[in-house]
């Protein structure tokens, strides 16, 4: 996890700053430092000078800068401002070229977002799970918090918000991003509508069990341990289960709910070959652990799309717009008070746990654009000592005629570094938190 989280890291906030230091170059700004990840209170892992810039890389990995000739910025170089304006530096450039420098970085990201997810598509291409597929093998099985919100396992959904759903993911992104949200789904052979509470959004962003459903399995068995009851039972691999005790337990969760009660001894009926198998557990046996693996039993179902290379940077585009809309909806839930910060805020411990313990390079290069997409995104907000900030400050110094004061964006810089550094506190603590909840 910490291997796959600093490689994306390092790619990303590499390419974020190459695209501020290229900006500058192109318009004869001279750019002192390129450091990958900080180097706070000086300490540094690696450094070497080329030309006019000092390259390095810091010891906190949190970001990474690169430091402007004449420029208030992170540094908060005072000695340097005072002097007079020499023509490589940056505040003597007019505000179009400024500009230009500042919105470098996100560009890089932006595009750099779009063109991975767009080669995954290509690669790769789209493997999906479709609700009609779930439908129709028993529908979804509904978790504690699906049952808080009114479902039920079994249940087949149908329309959110009157809208076909085609895939599990389109509900969680209405759950999320809308407010009064009514779903149809068919129970017990009739049609429902189940109107979800005002504060879903907050319940399926709270704790690390926030699904409200999952797809429901089918008992087939995959693989048995060795010297399990279940191979003292006789059962074997492709068997599929059919009742336990009398009740049924086709899916896996009437398997554990009867397990849970916790029999003297347990009589399975099995599908094997096309015939019905009695198998027997006596009492002394009996561990309520069976020592059996069970089969995906979607695998074989996934839908799977396919796309040319023109294709698939035409769908990556409007993916990846979609995903800085949907981004940009949340953040406005949290700060309205819909979704509370806590719960939808993720620092570095909680992404790395996103990436997973097994390198998958698919999975990687997702969540990597995905990063690459919010990095640009966050980075737009108007919030002193961010891209976005400085540019707010540059758009104010065009409508206005003249440029702000040293001391004005000093002041500023020193606000936006405070509270960027009080949301790292944040969200570092929240991940510690949540390690423990």
């Amino acid at each position: 996890m910490i291997g796959q989280l600093l490689l994306a890291l390092a790619i990303l906030i590499s390419l974020h700053e190459l695209g501020h230091f290229l900006a500058a170059r192109m318009f004869g700004i001279k750019v002192e430092k390129f450091y990958l990840f900080f180097d706070a209170w000086g300490f540094k892992l690696f450094k070497f000078k080329k030309g006019d810039t000092e390259y390095g890389i810091g010891w906190l990995p949190l970001g990474g800068y690169v430091k402007i000739a004449g420029m208030v910025d992170e540094s908060l170089d005072k000695e340097q401002m005072n002097q007079e304006p020499q023509p490589w530096e940056f505040r003597s450039k007019p505000a179009w070229q400024r500009m230009i420098v500042m919105v470098g970085g996100v560009f890089v990201n932006l595009v750099l977002g779009v063109f991975i997810y767009s080669l995954g598509l290509f690669y790769y291409g789209e493997k999906y799970l479709d609700q009609k597929t779930i439908n129709d093998n028993g529908g979804i099985q509904a978790t504690e918090l699906g049952m808080k919100l009114g479902f039920q396992t079994g249940d087949q959904i149908l329309l959110v918000n009157n809208e076909n759903i085609k895939r599990p993911e389109a509900f969680l992104e209405k759950a999320m991003l809308n407010d009064n949200v009514s779903v149809l789904i068919h129970r017990n052979f009739k049609d429902t509508t189940i109107l979800l509470p005002s504060n879903t959004a907050d319940l399926m962003t709270e704790g690390k069990k926030n699904m409200p459903f999952v797809a429901r399995f089918k008992n087939i068995v995959e693989n048995i341990e060795p010297g399990s009851v279940a191979e003292k039972a006789g059962l074997e691999k492709g068997d599929e289960l059919l009742t336990i005790n009398g009740s049924f337990a086709v899916y896996y969760d009437q398997l554990s709910s009867i397990l849970e009660e916790k029999p003297d001894s347990i009589q399975i009926g099995v599908l094997r070959n096309g015939q019905i198998q009695n198998l027997s557990i006596v009492k002394s046996d009996t561990s309520y652990k069976l020592g059996i693996q069970l089969a995906d039993t979607y695998t074989d179902k996934l839908q799977i799309r396919e796309y040319g290379f023109i294709e698939s940077f035409s769908v990556g585009s409007v993916k990846s717009f979609s995903l800085l809309v949907a981004n940009a909806e949340g953040l406005w839930r949290v700060v309205s008070g819909k979704i509370k910060a806590q719960n939808a805020l993720q620092g570095p411990i909680a992404i790395a746990g996103i990436f997973g313990k097994v390198w998958d390079w698919q999975n990687f290069w997702n969540l990597t654009a995905v990063l690459s997409l919010v990095l640009a995104f966050m980075n737009l907000l108007p919030i002193p000592a961010l891209d976005g900030g400085h540019l707010l400050f540059l758009t104010i110094e065009v409508i206005i005629g003249r440029p702000l004061s040293d001391k004005v964006l000093h002041i500023a810089q020193v606000i936006g570094m405070v509270l960027i550094l009080a949301l790292m506190v944040f969200v570092l603590g929240n991940d510690i938190f949540r390690l423990f909840k």
